[in-house]
């Protein structure tokens, strides 16, 4: 099974890559494979790879959900 979430792009750096951010973890990623990336934009991003860009909104959706699930999780543990 594979798992690829919106990362916020905080940097773009030389050589099509980019520093993204996710849940205060920050990491380089390729850009190879998007185009017209910018700060501020959000990508989803896979095993190291920015796959493709994602709308702001559901972007914020999907790490709403994923937020709600870990807080769902810690209240069962």
């Amino acid at each position: 099974m594979c798992l690829a979430l919106p990362a916020l792009v905080t940097a773009l750096l030389p050589d099509d890559a980019a520093t993204v951010t996710l849940g205060g973890v920050s990491k380089t990623v390729s850009l190879a494979l998007v185009s017209d990336v910018a700060v501020g934009d959000y990508v989803i991003v896979h095993v190291g790879y920015a796959l493709a860009r994602v709308d702001p909104d559901e972007a914020e959706k999907t790490l709403a959900l994923f937020a709600e699930m870990a807080k769902a999780g810690e209240a069962v543990a």
